[in-house]
Order: C-alpha cells, then sequence, then structure tokens
C-alpha cells in the first residue's frame, strides 16, 4: 500500500501542467494553422510524468501524441482514450495485435515491422492500418535508405491492410544554426517524396519533420514549403519546447538575427518541471572532518552540513559532488563530498537559520535564484534531455 503523500520520503518533483498547456497553446501558434504539431510524451514525458502530462497536453488541445514503444502507447492509451499515438521506436515481434489492439500507429521502415502489422492485421481484420513510414536522410539511426524506398513503397499496394498516413524523418542537426546539415537531409527527403509519388495508389496526408529546435530555428518554414509541393499538412514534433526549455543554438543567434520564433520562445516558454528535497538532518563539523566516500571532501574550517534524501538512485548525477550547488532560503549552497546513492551532503555555513524541514530545489527556483537543465547538463556534461529522463520512478510526481 502507498504511503500517504505527506509521508513519503521528502524528494519529489513537481509538475505544473498549467505551464505545460500554456506551452503547447505558444508552440501551436508559433507553428501556424496550417502546421500539426505532435506531443511528445514518450520516456515517461521526458520524465516528467506521462500520465499528467499526456492529459494535459490533449486539454491544451494536442490530437497527436509521440511514444516510444507500443508499452508506452499501451500506458499513454489508458489516460488518453481519443488522441491519436504514434509508436515512434516502431514495434517488436509479437507487438502488432498489442498495437492494433490500442488503435497504436506505428512508424515503420523494415519489412518484418511490416509483416508483423499484415499478420495481425488478418486476425483482427480492421479496414485499415495508418502507418508513418520513416526515411532515414543521414542519421543511419531508424529509417529505409532511398536505395530500399522502392521495395517498402511496393509493400503498401493492395490487398496489404496497411495505409501509408504520413512520411517521416528525423533532423538530427536541426540546433546548428547554420542549417548546412538539414538543408542536405531535406533535400534528400524531397527525392523520397519524388519517389513515393510515383506510386499513385499511395496517398499520405502528412509530412512529420523536425522536432522543437526546427520549430524555434526557423526550419519550419522550409519544411512547410517541402509539404505544399507535394500536397502534405506539415507535422512537428514538439518535445523540449514542451516541456519548456528552449534548444540551444550553435552557434548562438545574434540578437539582430534570432528567429521570431526563438525569441518568443525564449520569452514565454515556463518550465514544467521543479525538482525538490527537504533537509533531513544538520550537523556541525570542525576543521579536518572527512566528508563523504573517501573522503573528497576536507572542511578547512568548522562547518554546518545538511543532509539531503538524493542520490545518484534518483537520477541526480554522481558527478556534481564537489562541483555544483542547490538552493535552500534563496542561495546556493555547495555539495560537499560525493554523491551517494540515497544522499547528498551541502554546506549551508554561510546561510542563516536553515532548519531540518528546510526546502531544498534541486532543480527550478526559488526567491529569485533558478537552477536550470542546462546548469545540471553542463556541470555533468551531458544534455537536459537526460536530466530529465534520468529521475528515477522512486521520485514522486506532483501535479500543481
Amino acid at each position: 500500500m502507498d504511503l500517504p503523500t505527506k509521508s513519503r520520503r521528502p524528494c519529489w518533483v513537481e509538475i505544473d501542467t498549467g505551464a505545460l498547456e500554456d506551452n503547447y497553446r505558444l508552440l501551436r501558434r508559433l507553428a501556424g494553422p496550417a502546421t500539426e504539431c505532435l506531443a511528445i510524451v514518450k520516456a515517461n514525458a521526458y520524465g516528467h510524468g506521462l500520465e499528467i502530462c499526456g492529459s494535459a497536453a490533449v486539454r491544451a488541445g494536442a490530437r497527436w501524441l509521440g511514444v516510444t514503444s507500443a508499452e508506452e502507447g499501451v500506458a499513454a492509451r489508458a489516460v488518453c482514450p481519443d488522441a491519436r499515438i504514434v509508436i515512434m521506436g516502431g514495434i517488436f515481434p509479437g507487438q502488432g495485435a498489442t498495437t492494433l489492439e490500442n488503435r497504436l500507429t506505428p512508424v515503420v521502415w523494415d519489412p518484418l515491422q511490416i509483416d508483423e502489422l499484415e499478420s495481425a492485421a488478418t486476425g483482427a481484420a480492421p479496414a485499415s492500418v495508418p502507418v508513418h513510414l520513416e526515411i532515414d536522410t543521414g542519421m543511419s539511426r531508424q529509417g529505409v535508405s532511398l536505395d530500399d524506398l522502392s521495395a517498402i513503397l511496393g509493400r503498401f499496394r493492395s490487398p496489404s491492410p496497411l495505409r501509408l498516413e504520413a512520411v517521416m524523418t528525423h533532423l538530427y542537426a536541426s540546433d546548428d544554426a547554420t542549417g548546412r546539415t538539414t538543408t542536405a537531409q531535406l533535400e534528400r527527403l524531397e527525392r523520397a517524396l519524388a519517389l513515393v509519388g510515383t506510386h499513385p495508389s499511395l496517398t499520405p496526408e502528412f509530412l512529420s519533420v523536425g522536432a522543437s529546435a526546427a520549430l524555434l530555428g526557423g526550419e519550419s518554414a522550409h519544411i512547410g514549403a517541402l509539404a505544399a509541393r507535394y500536397n502534405l499538412i506539415p507535422m512537428l514534433r514538439l518535445g523540449l519546447a514542451l516541456y519548456g526549455i528552449s534548444p540551444q543554438f550553435c552557434p548562438p543567434y545574434e540578437a539582430n538575427r534570432q528567429p521570431h520564433a526563438l525569441t518568443e520562445a525564449l520569452r514565454q516558454l515556463e518550465p514544467v518541471l521543479t525538482w525538490k528535497a527537504r533537509i533531513a538532518s544538520l550537523r556541525s563539523v570542525p576543521a579536518g572532518t572527512e566528508v563523504g566516500y573517501n573522503g573528497t571532501f576536507v572542511a578547512s574550517e568548522p562547518m554546518r552540513l545538511a543532509l539531503l534524501p538524493l542520490g545518484y538512485a534518483d537520477g541526480f548525477d554522481r558527478r556534481l559532488g564537489n562541483q555544483f550547488s542547490l538552493l535552500v532560503r534563496g542561495q546556493r549552497a555547495p555539495l560537499v563530498g560525493r554523491i551517494s546513492m540515497d544522499q547528498a551532503v551541502m554546506d549551508v555555513t554561510e546561510i542563516p537559520g536553515v532548519m531540518r524541514g528546510d526546502e531544498v530545489v534541486i532543480l527550478g527556483s526559488q526567491e529569485g535564484e533558478t537552477i536550470t537543465a542546462f546548469d545540471h547538463a553542463d556541470a555533468a556534461g551531458t544534455i537536459p534531455w537526460e536530466v530529465f529522463t534520468r529521475i528515477a520512478a522512486r521520485v514522486t510526481r506532483v501535479e500543481v
């Protein structure tokens, strides 16, 4: 039986669903009325909580949700019964029936995926099974190559129950402000679309290209133009920006050359997640005291230390020990010693009045001070996506 919220270990994240809804509406407006937008809720909604965030996205007007797997799709269907749900990571052997039963839309690129879906459809006898065909335009990850595209397109002819609803690709460098890689990818994609056009029985409706960076970096206009040439509806897949974080572009845009969408996003996006804990105990130690595993920190003077119920098993990066600060009473308190599996220690010597039970902000804002996902990522040598998605399931998600 679950403990009451107030009785749980005091390490939690707060999810501002109002902020998520506002973010979706802003991004939808920036994308324009001719563009469809898919809300990414894969990987437990980037660590924010699928059940909370999927429902919020739908309330904001999202008709499409994106997940990684059939398992995630089933979980999303349970809370979003009417949404279109795209399995972006494709399906695996034995998942065809589950995909159809839950009205999930799989991305396909491999003949074995088509075999699986056709076999499942034969037993279920649906009128048609919509699929999104991914094209590999240079990332060499998912997607059918241009060389193999003709053979895959032939699989969609009658009597196959599969219906090609969308053509998609993934822009793997849309945060590169020079745009060179994206331009090359869109050129390859246009070759693929021309080949699709030689099959008159295939009438895809959508061109699904680009994530948050494509929208905010201005590439969505090129995607829209490409879609228009082939009478398709452009679709953007909103990920990081949906959760209130604008991707960083390299090289950074000069202020007077920044795309309008990026300017508006930086001004209006609201972070959705705040990660918090409460001080478990306090102790005063003399100079020379070692702190944490292997004594990597040694007090140079008498210090007051605060213990937190926060460790790398919660998704807090072990590399942040001795090089990062958290917020308590609106001030930054340095972490001292190594991060343990379940605990961390911070120095509150210079912060008056700190008490057991004080709220500590790990990621978010407190009394005018802010710690961002980029701050975490820069200190740990990673990216914000990883910072969010590795927050462990044992860290309670609370809707606020």
